[in-house]
């Protein structure tokens, strides 16, 4: 596959509509269809990326989330979004997996919240950084 050129005096934007989606992403949530029912959301996000905040690497991992959700729910568009903005943070495996817990437990109050980042291994090191919350009711 090559580039194809743009026609002269084409427009070019100064940032993509995908980047600017990553840059203004926010959790939202929608009002929990079966509130007072407990059950469990479970979401993988492979695709997880970060920048070592020591060597500026890239770090890849798969993040799994399992909640129970309270008065809300997550939308899924806006994990993605939110997720995706961590590709050029400089920040380490323990504080991204930290960060995300405490961003998803501000704005949605899960009755249950676990998290895993399973990391790939870099430099023969492997490591995955677990989470667990339970809300005291």
């Amino acid at each position: 596959m090559t580039d194809t050129p743009l026609p002269p005096n084409a427009p070019v934007e100064a940032i993509k509509y995908g980047e600017r989606a990553i840059e203004e992403n926010a959790l939202i949530t929608f009002p929990n269809p079966r509130p007072g029912r407990q059950y469990d959301v479970n979401i993988t996000l492979p695709e997880f990326t970060c920048k070592c905040p020591f060597s500026g690497y890239p770090d890849f991992a798969t993040i799994y989330i399992t909640y129970t959700p309270n008065e809300t729910v997550v939308e899924l568009k806006a994990i993605k979004l939110y997720i995706n903005g961590y590709r050029d943070r400089y920040i380490s495996h323990e504080e991204s997996v930290n960060q995300i817990m405490d961003d998803f437990l501000a704005v949605a109050d899960p009755l249950k919240f676990k998290i895993k980042g399973d990391f790939q291994p870099r430099g023969n090191v492997h490591m995955t950084v677990e989470i667990e919350y339970e809300k005291n009711t």
